[in-house]
């Protein structure tokens, strides 16, 4: 991959967007606040020398990122909003105003699957300094982080057939130990080798030997 390719003054004929847009405008106040040279060099790590056609500025992507935060956006949204709205398109340093994209759509997964955690991290770092830079957040504010984890994938087990009866299994030979019972056989091992090989033959659609080791476990 070689460095990132810059077509954005290739029209020099039509009006910049600077003289036809409002200079004071949030995004365009915000696009002078943030330091786009410091996510230049973070993102550098992501270009590689070599073959292949040269990705996209920086400053693009990097706004493309903030914008789809911002405004909540799908991917497919967020293009439909960049062809139509000049500020987008300034925020992301264009020039002059654009009627197309000038990247595919799909370029937004791939970025995001090259930039990582560390890039993305980068991108929020510069946020927060902006938004004290321009006084949004006070410093006490970031003294302490609440973070939302409603939508974190939880560790929890599908209560299956199977998997119920090998845990009701387990409680019984505990009680059993707690109120001195002897017991024979407790079953455990088996009945936990069984719980396993019913998950398998299941993810296999060999339900009858499925059926026939539930069968052992009732």
């Amino acid at each position: 991959m070689s460095h990132p390719r810059d077509d954005r003054q290739d029209d020099l004929f039509r009006p910049s967007l600077e003289k036809i847009i409002n200079l004071r405008h949030p995004l365009v106040r915000l696009a002078a606040e943030i330091d786009w040279d410091f996510l230049a060099g973070r993102f550098s790590s992501v270009y590689r020398l070599g073959p292949g056609h040269p990705p996209l500025p920086t400053r693009l992507v990097a706004g493309l990122f903030i914008l789809k935060h911002m405004h909540n956006l799908s991917d497919e949204g967020l293009c439909d909003r960049w062809v139509e709205n000049p500020y987008f398109q300034y925020f992301c340093g264009e020039v002059v105003f654009r009627h197309d994209l000038p990247f595919d759509r799909s370029s937004l997964t791939r970025w995001r699957q090259r930039l990582g955690e560390e890039q993305i991290a980068a991108l929020l770092q510069e946020s927060l300094s902006v938004a004290h830079r321009t006084g949004a957040i006070e410093t006490k504010d970031l003294e302490r982080v609440v973070v939302d984890t409603t939508v974190q994938e939880k560790a929890i087990a599908h209560p299956s057939d199977a998997r119920l009866m090998h845990r009701a299994i387990e409680k019984l030979v505990g009680l059993a130990k707690r109120e001195s019972v002897e017991l024979r056989q407790s079953y455990l091992r088996v009945a936990r080798r069984a719980a396993i090989m019913v998950g398998r033959y299941t993810h296999a659609h060999q339900f009858k030997r499925a059926r026939r080791e539930l069968k052992f476990l009732r």
